[in-house]
């Protein structure tokens, strides 16, 4: 019978004494990371699954499971390597336990447990959004608080307003379709190859996004949540209306006019967000956010207004483990005594998430 070793203290009152492994695969991503005891990034392996998933035009939970299987320990392994360490330097194990595909969160969350278990050291779990939202202070630590965050992602589009301590207020999200949601069901609509968003994105560059013009889902014009699922009706019908040449020859103003009535929606919520708190201070994080379109229109508007942006280089925003490692040095230093016990949560929720009162009046309304 083989006997856990006993666990360690790896953290005293000055910070952790030892580097931090992430390890992330809540969706179809296979990923691991190491952070050095002050918080800086030592190696962020991504392993990407886009060839597996790509035939089916969506990520696949059970190939996606599969996969994770088959890569994550050559990813940790990777990771290590690139820190120039071995599993025995590390002090703890921060990963990913929801939200996302259950048989995929299955395969980080028992690897990390089986490290934590032989090496003696800590395990936290990590929300997949709290990991996103520390991508903003990754590439910039000296980012302030408090802000407004605005995640997203294939799955979230939310706006937060995020207070030193780390709570979360939540100011608004989607009623229906995420924006990478929006981005993934438009590229399928225009036959485009997945992931989609990546693929509207290179097309819109070659188009003109005013020459067909798609409506801005706004709800309300004081509310701060979003809406997609009726752009993509729009689109729907645009191109019902085209017989194949016309589309054949419009495709890239079709992909530049869906994708900018996407990203206006984004930026005006941002910054309408932005007003609402009185905070100069903005950060988007998530995969969308690495949008070309997106992060222009960010920069130009946030020069013109005086606001501070936050715009994680394109490694921290797609999924990776870095931004979960991150979140995890944050939890471990707020609490040295996190155990073992981490479960799987596809279905998790914002841990440090209130409704401000703005959202609160929309919630009743």
């Amino acid at each position: 019978m083989v006997h856990p070793r006993p666990l360690e203290s790896t953290i005293h009152d000055k910070g952790l004494q030892k580097p931090v492994l992430g390890i992330e695969s809540s969706c179809d991503e296979t990923a691991a990371a190491v952070l050095a005891p002050d918080g800086s990034v030592l190696s962020n392996v991504v392993a990407s699954q886009t060839t597996v998933h790509a035939k089916f035009g969506g990520v696949v939970p059970e190939l996606a499971a599969r996969a994770h299987i088959s890569q994550i320990d050559g990813v940790v392994m990777d990771a290590l390597n690139q820190a120039h360490l071995s599993l025995h330097d590390l002090g703890a194990i921060a990963v990913t336990q929801g939200p996302g595909l259950a048989g995929a969160l299955l395969v980080g969350v028992n690897y990390a447990k089986a490290l934590s278990y032989g090496l003696g050291i800590p395990l936290v779990g990590v929300n997949h959004l709290e990991g996103h939202i520390a991508s903003a202070w990754l590439a910039d630590p000296t980012f302030p608080l408090p802000c407004v965050v605005l995640v997203v992602s294939g799955g979230h589009t939310h706006l937060y307003r995020r207070e030193p301590t780390g709570e979360c207020l939540l100011l608004g999200c989607t009623r229906d379709d995420a924006a990478g949601e929006a981005f993934d069901k438009g590229a399928q609509m225009l036959g485009l190859e997945f992931p989609g968003g990546q693929a509207i994105d290179r097309l819109a560059r070659l188009g003109d996004p005013k020459a067909i013009p798609f409506p801005r889902f706004h709800q309300r014009k004081t509310s701060l949540e979003f809406s997609f699922s009726g752009l993509k009706t729009s689109l729907l019908y645009t191109l019902r209306k085209m017989n194949d040449h016309t589309r054949a020859e419009r495709m890239a103003d079709l992909a530049a006019g869906y994708q900018e009535a996407i990203v206006q929606v984004l930026v005006a919520k941002a910054f309408a967000a932005l007003a609402y708190t009185g905070l100069c201070a903005l950060a988007v994080v998530g995969g969308v956010s690495a949008n070309s379109r997106l992060r222009a229109l960010l920069i130009e508007r946030g020069e013109r207004e005086g606001v501070r942006l936050a715009l994680p280089p394109s490694a921290y925003c797609t999924d990776n483990a870095a931004m979960i490692a991150s979140a995890g040095w944050h939890l471990l230093m707020a609490d040295p005594q996190i155990g073992r016990h981490v479960d799987i949560q596809p279905s998790l929720q914002h841990s440090a998430v209130h409704q401000s009162g703005h959202n609160k009046e929309r919630a009743h309304s």
